[in-house]
């Protein structure tokens, strides 16, 4: 699917201002879709919806469909008399420009149980809660039964559950179901607030000309309702714990590669049952955003498989990938999709022929531009249409924070190449990825707010510290937009009737 000629910009809820310690579904959510329209994007992209893993890592969620309960909106619930202003008390220990999570999940969690309490109190307002789980039935009666169980067992990996637990047996997951019923309509009550609140907010945003780019990580965490529920999917012992895990060889990023962690899947599986799993995560996917980025694209061809033993992901090897196969069953399933496949790293002309095959625009990053010479395949004119470009994505450093630790060869290279003299870098930037061919440029709030290294999202292979930044309104001025707007007018990315030519 070839897309229109816009731009937009990186941001994930979390980093919204807003009272409540992090960023969420609430007021600065809506008013940020304001800004987006005021300054000429059309794109929002955020990082996967699902709740935060190890580290937060919002890209090691507990559920592959489920959402992110921390983004709930406080004041939503309190509008619906569901918690009162005492229950909204703000906590000491949040701050303006960082989520501490460990605040922030002991504070939200205590709201959203007193909010589900209370509206399970009132039985006559209970229709489209209940209307909500018959229409989620195929994942949220999993998802829910596995917070339950993952609660009470202190989140101890489900292989170290009781044994029937760990291996499903029909008793034992009934007889946990009823045990812990109300723990499971408060994790459902919780997910039916997440979707109310997001597809409000989706809504919000199209209706405005804003369409939202969303994330499927390739791969999902061990300790998540899937693995537990379809253990038959993944590469996994007789104890049930992973025999090999996913990562990647030594980069750009890590001289020891990342280990990431999760099982890698048992390709052979999802292939008997027509890959139905894959399926209905795309779909469900599209169904909350408008455009979907698949993270680690190039895992489709093939993947690097580790040895769960191994401490690094110096030592693994390479694994062929569903290829082809995987991608015409999704097509046949649901179409032509808007998807943008995250081709970094390693690419072989395997991935290149899947891109291809299947008409899907890969990315550029600017950062990784000057390096080496003209022939820099992420030089701007070297790009071709079908392509999505970002001065920098979620994993790399502020515009700012790049080119003060950048080698010496490539501040030259950069300032001959984008006419500049690095002062201002970040919009030198902004300027080089709209004005090249690429259909989608993707800009980071952080360089157009003009911030440094100490508001990067992540770094990867840093397990603690990321995924922490928040930006306040204070940061954001009427300029900010204006120049973007500008920027995107005149490179035929949003309309240029508000431009004074």
């Amino acid at each position: 699917m070839h897309f229109p000629r816009s731009s937009g910009i990186l941001l994930h809820p979390t980093s919204l201002p807003g009272p409540h310690g992090s960023g969420d579904f609430g007021a600065s959510a809506f008013h940020f879709v304001d800004w987006l329209v005021s300054a000429g994007q059309k794109m929002w992209q955020i990082l996967p919806l699902g709740g935060i893993g190890p580290g937060n890592s919002p890209y090691m969620s507990s559920s592959a469909f489920a959402g992110n309960v921390l983004m709930i909106d406080l004041e939503d619930l309190h509008a619906h008399g569901w918690l009162t202003t005492d229950d909204l008390e703000l906590h000491p220990g949040f701050s303006e420009q960082r989520v501490d999570y460990s605040v922030v999940y002991q504070y939200r969690m205590e709201k959203l149980r007193i909010a589900a309490s209370q509206f399970f109190a009132d039985e006559q307002h209970q229709a489209g809660f209940d209307a909500f789980c018959r229409e989620e039935q195929s994942w949220l009666d999993d998802y829910a039964l596995f917070m339950a169980l993952a609660e009470k067992y202190d989140w101890q990996d489900w292989a170290h559950w009781e044994p029937g637990l760990a291996r499903r047996d029909t008793k034992a997951i009934a007889k946990a179901t009823v045990e812990l019923m109300h723990e499971v309509e408060f994790w459902s009550f919780c997910q039916w607030c997440f979707f109310c609140q997001w597809r409000k907010l989706k809504h919000y945003a199209n209706e405005r000309g804003v369409q939202i780019i969303g994330d499927i990580p390739i791969f999902i965490a061990y300790q998540s309702a899937e693995v537990w529920a379809r253990q038959e999917l993944f590469e996994l012992k007789e104890d049930y714990l992973p025999a090999v895990i996913a990562g990647v060889p030594p980069d750009y990023f890590s001289e020891t590669g990342q280990r990431w962690g999760n099982p890698l899947y048992r390709w052979s599986e999802h292939e008997k049952e027509g890959y139905a799993w894959w399926i209905e995560r795309i779909r469900k996917t599209t169904e909350l955003v408008d455009i979907v980025r698949i993270d680690h694209f190039r895992g489709f061809a093939g993947y690097w498989e580790i040895q769960a033993e191994e401490q690094t992901a110096m030592n693994g090897r390479w694994m062929p990938g569903p290829g082809e196969k995987f991608f015409d069953a999704v097509q046949e399933a649901l179409g032509s999709l808007p998807i943008i496949a995250e081709d970094l790293g390693v690419i072989t002309p395997d991935v290149v022929a899947l891109l291809e095959k299947f008409d899907l625009p890969g990315m550029r990053i600017l950062q990784f531009a000057f390096g080496g010479g003209a022939d820099n395949p992420y030089l701007p004119h070297n790009y071709q249409n079908n392509t999505v470009v970002y001065g920098g994505t979620h994993d790399n450093d502020t515009a700012l924070g790049w080119f003060s630790t950048a080698s010496q060869h490539e501040r030259r290279f950069a300032c001959k190449y984008l006419g500049c003299d690095g002062s201002e870098i970040n919009w030198d930037l902004i300027r080089a990825a709209s004005e090249s061919v690429a259909v989608l440029a993707i800009h980071s709030f952080q360089d157009v707010l003009g911030l440094d290294s100490d508001h990067r999202m992540n770094l990867p292979g840093k397990a603690e510290g990321y995924w922490e930044w928040r930006f306040t309104w204070a940061q954001v001025c009427a300029e900010q937009a204006e120049g973007l707007y500008e920027i995107s007018a005149v490179h035929g990315r949003c309309a240029a009737d508000r431009l004074k030519l």
